[in-house]
């Protein structure tokens, strides 16, 4: 058996321990660097023409896959993240972010509104809620317009949608 003192062992594992970490710094395993590395992009979805809006009137549709249920609406007034001419129409993921409860739009109210809990939210003012029991605002689905022919399409999710870690179509 060597000699060694408390102090000789304790600078050889320090030092055994800060070459490891100098050698290991900025390594990443391998699965990890190709999924960070990876990004797919949702796919432009066609959900409506706002020349065929009618004010108050929900267009149901799915994005980004067809387990989100979504609605488009044009309101009648101009709404943050709104499109068209009047910057009024806008979308939503129509599960509730509480318990994922089925949203209808009121078009009375011009609200969104669960009746699970009695959460509802206002489309025009970017999905906030105005009272119930979620804590987050409404997922709003980015939207983009093609003027020469009016086609709405979906691009994104700004918000996370109920039940997912992660907005990842499910395929």
């Amino acid at each position: 058996m060597s000699d060694v003192s408390r102090r000789g062992f304790l600078r050889v594992g320090s030092l055994a321990a800060a070459g490891a970490a100098v050698a290991t710094a900025g390594a990443r395993p391998a699965a990890a660097q190709s999924t960070l590395a990876t990004t797919l992009p949702y796919l432009r979805t066609k959900v409506g023409n706002v020349r065929q809006l009618q004010v108050g009137v929900p267009v149901p549709f799915t994005f980004p896959d067809a387990a989100s249920p979504c609605v488009l609406v044009k309101l009648g007034a101009a709404a943050l993240g709104g499109i068209g001419p009047d910057g009024d129409v806008v979308a939503y993921s129509t599960l509730c972010p509480h318990k994922g409860g089925p949203l209808a739009y009121n078009a009375a109210e011009r609200m969104m509104a669960c009746p699970l809990h009695f959460s509802t939210f206002d489309p025009a003012k970017d999905g906030m809620m105005i009272i119930g029991q979620a804590t987050e605002r409404l997922p709003r689905i980015d939207l983009s317009l093609d003027d020469a022919t009016g086609d709405v399409f979906a691009v994104g999710v700004l918000g996370l949608i109920y039940g997912r870690a992660a907005n990842v179509i499910k395929v």
